[in-house]
């Protein structure tokens, strides 16, 4: 029931209700997993991938009807600006349904006080910021230690190191969406939880400061987010157009077009977020 009570096409007209809709996914899924599962001998080990599972499995039903819909509506634009502005209140309604996510696991994080619920997502950001001592920084971000700030590479090699990093998620994210049109949902929701995570370690879990978190990971995570949504919506509307038009049909031929347009569109979103994340951020956040 749950997972079915919004339509997308009143999401499209109110973008801004998606937001309310992440919180309450994002929401029901830590709850759910904390009840459950993180004092399970054995299932307690995989806490932070069941979060993402429930909070994909309230999300699918929304993707897959937003992305037919939106493949419809691609059969009949073209060109840069038309294929954006047909396509742009979808990419709000994502990134509504994303902060929602974000702010949810940032805040039931902080409350619930449980680290089975986010180990994967630590470990990942541990492996990003210092893959020698994993397990040690691990330990460290727990929520009985003081957390300490870690070494940094010269900002060319890491704006290098980013946008290698942010062209795997959005190549893995588009062959996801090709394989099956709503399944990047996955990718998305895990990137979500893992900025949580950031933003719980950056703010050292103090409740007071998780708008300052947000707002320091999300200057840059805004454009870096919205090219893997918009990189999603191309692959999905891909996939959608081949089955329904034939790969030798003209519309089919159209819908390749305003699909490599996404994708540039994509490309200059994550420029712009690497540029943000090495020169701009760290002018304001240490």
């Amino acid at each position: 029931m749950l997972e079915s009570i919004i339509n997308p096409k009143r999401a499209e007209r109110g973008p801004l209700k998606m937001f309310f809709v992440g919180l309450v996914y994002a929401s029901l899924s830590l709850l759910l997993v904390n009840w459950f599962f993180s004092n399970d001998a054995v299932l307690s080990k995989f806490s932070g991938m069941i979060v993402i599972t429930f909070c994909v499995m309230f999300s699918l039903p929304f993707m897959y009807y937003l992305i037919k819909q939106e493949e419809d509506e691609d059969e009949h634009v073209e060109g840069f600006f038309g294929v954006w502005k047909a396509h742009s209140d979808a990419l709000y309604a994502f990134m509504w349904l994303f902060l929602g996510f974000i702010v949810a696991f940032s805040l039931w994080h902080m409350i619930l006080q449980n680290d089975n619920l986010f180990n994967a997502q630590i470990e990942t950001y541990c492996w990003i910021n210092n893959p020698e001592k994993v397990n040690d920084c691990v330990a460290e971000y727990s929520f009985e230690q003081q957390i300490s700030s870690t070494g940094a590479a010269t900002k060319e090699l890491r704006f290098l190191s980013i946008i290698e990093n942010n062209v795997y998620v959005m190549i893995f994210t588009l062959i996801f969406s090709l394989i099956f049109g709503a399944g990047a949902i996955f990718i998305l929701a895990w990137n979500a939880s893992v900025i949580a995570a950031a933003i719980g370690i950056f703010t050292k879990y103090q409740l007071t400061d998780v708008p300052l978190g947000i707002l320091r990971y999300m200057v840059h995570g805004f454009p870096e987010i919205a090219a893997y949504f918009i990189t999603a919506l191309a692959g999905g509307i891909f996939g959608v157009g081949a089955i329904r038009n034939g790969i030798r049909n003209r519309k089919f031929l159209k819908i390749v077009e305003n699909v490599v347009i996404l994708l540039f569109i994509a490309l200059i979103f994550l420029v712009v977020a690497a540029l943000v994340e090495v020169y701009f951020t760290p002018l304001f956040f240490k």
